[in-house]
């Protein structure tokens, strides 16, 4: 019968180091995208038909405005020009769509 080694072996320390740096990176990448997130803004008033970000009291999901520019359907801007944009920060009363 032959015997079987059963030593375990170490990594090697390039490796260990290149897999630990892809690690580092892509939790360094999570953190500058919630960064960005925050530098963004909700604009009432500025998404055209079909590409709104997100739902209403109307409707549950983004793509689905009916019209342009409806007072309550948003879209995410660069924080600070919303109103720059002709949108405002908080929601208007939906216009009658019928």
């Amino acid at each position: 019968m032959t015997a079987r080694s059963t030593a375990v072996q170490t990594p090697n320390p390039l490796l260990a180091a290149a897999v630990a740096g892809l690690i580092a990176l892509a939790q360094a990448g999570d953190a500058k995208a919630q960064e960005k997130k925050s530098e963004r803004e909700k604009c009432y008033g500025i998404a055209k038909k079909g590409q709104n970000d997100c739902g209403t009291a109307r409707h549950t999901c983004a793509g689905k405005a009916k019209k342009d520019n409806e007072p309550d359907e948003w879209k995410y801007v660069p924080k600070g020009t919303c109103e720059k944009k002709g949108g405002k920060l908080t929601p208007g009363k939906p216009t009658d769509s019928k």
